[in-house]
């Protein structure tokens, strides 16, 4: 017997990234130099603190203290705040779907939200092979089943294979709910194209003639794109979709806003049909209800004073971390082709996945580079370099220390 409901995995969460930045930061204590730290997914500068944009906080600060100790509005997020959260997410995207926006804790409360509201328990939510591992956390609390598709097929991503994947989960029911962690997909770094989007949603709306189809967009990290004038152009894609597919974009002010404790996202909706979207949202809303109750009001505050009052100021600061990000990046990757370290596509963003398919083998490279004082995350099929978080002269030269490493003992 337990105290918990007989059907809850009562086991301990399998902590891959919080227990190894711990190990990392102590081993820092003894060995400054060599220590290299590329577990969290945060925006580090480079004196390796972590990014806390000046155009954020200054201004957070000034913000009404009775204002920050209030509720919000409402349970789905203030209006000004779900207003704005729409026209930032889209931007100069041509939207002509019905729309609606519920207020999230970050981009992980979007995303938990549809996982609890999509699907009755057992059914089955089709997550990438590669992934952020708190999908299938999600799933299995909320008691889903859980298939994956393949992420690549060599250096594109894999089409056929989520087309495989949809048409055998149509066997046991008739409804599709699709988990596309794009753009700067964590852990990849991977972005579809443009032409990538359009065929799936082609696809998407073959099968949504019979089926109800919904697409979870997580685009957690999407303002931190390299091409950031274009990182928002798929989404003119979605105009095409049938009166059967629903849309689901989380979007995490967190990230983009480098304030990863103040927990603030969106789930913004999109459907043809108006009355679709006010369904989805009172289901969802109930569940925020039920859940967080309403988030904290000064986050919504502040990203609606960024987005409009201060928003040059903004994303000034902001594209300087980009190019940082690019800068970071582009010495990996060189070094990593140059001494043959293979890794998955990477366009942009965060994270650079190295690419070892065996879950054995994984575990005892990133034992080694432990060793080594080098601190990595396991991923499925791979090892996850958060580059992200590591200076310039912690990245030199470690996809060669990385490459020998590996070269020892294999």
């Amino acid at each position: 017997m337990k105290f918990t409901r007989q059907t809850l995995n009562a086991l301990p969460i399998n902590d891959t990234v919080f227990a190894v930045a711990r190990l990392a930061e102590n081993d820092r204590i003894s060995f400054p130099e060599e220590t290299v730290n590329a577990t969290i997914g945060s925006l580090c500068n480079e004196d390796g603190g972590l990014v806390a944009y000046q155009s954020v906080f200054s201004h957070y600060n000034s913000i009404d203290d009775q204002q920050k100790a209030s509720y919000a509005k409402s349970f789905l997020g203030n209006l000004d705040f779900r207003e704005q959260v729409y026209h930032w997410v889209l931007q100069n995207s041509s939207c002509k779907l019905a729309h609606s926006v519920i207020a999230t804790p970050g981009g992980t409360g979007a995303v938990a939200s549809c996982f609890h509201s999509f699907l009755d328990q057992n059914e089955t939510i089709i997550l990438p092979n590669i992934a952020w591992g708190s999908y299938q956390l999600m799933a299995d609390i909320y008691q889903l089943k859980s298939v994956t598709y393949e992420m690549f097929e060599d250096d594109h991503f894999n089409l056929d294979s989520i087309y495989s994947v949809i048409q055998d989960v149509l066997k046991t029911q008739n409804k599709i709910v699709l988990v596309i962690n794009d753009p700067c997909h964590n852990p990849t770094g991977y972005s579809l194209s443009l032409a990538e989007w359009s065929k799936l949603i082609d696809f998407l709306n073959e099968i949504a003639k019979d089926h109800l189809v919904i697409v979870i967009n997580d685009i957690a990290y999407i303002d931190y794109s390299y091409n950031i004038t274009h990182s928002r152009d798929y989404l003119e894609v979605f105009n095409k979709i049938s009166n059967n597919i629903l849309i689901s974009i989380c979007f995490s002010c967190s990230k983009t806003m480098t304030s990863y404790g103040l927990r603030c996202g969106a789930n913004v909706l999109l459907a043809k049909n108006e009355e679709d979207i006010k369904q989805t949202t009172s289901a969802i809303e109930k569940f925020a209800r039920a859940t967080w109750s309403n988030i904290p009001n000064a986050a919504m505050i502040n990203f609606v004073n960024m987005v409009t009052s201060y928003k040059d100021e903004f994303c000034i600061e902001k594209n300087k971390y980009i190019e940082l990000l690019k800068l970071r990046s582009s010495t990996f990757l060189k070094e990593a082709k140059d001494c043959s370290l293979a890794f998955y596509p990477y366009k942009e963003g965060f994270f650079i996945t190295l690419k070892i398919e065996d879950s054995t083998t994984i575990e005892r490279y990133h034992k080694e580079l432990i060793k080594h004082h080098i601190y990595t995350v396991q991923v499925k099929n791979g090892i996850r370099i958060a580059i992200c978080s590591l200076p310039l002269s912690k990245i030199k030269g470690l996809a060669h220390k990385i490459k020998q490493i590996f070269d020892q003992i294999s």
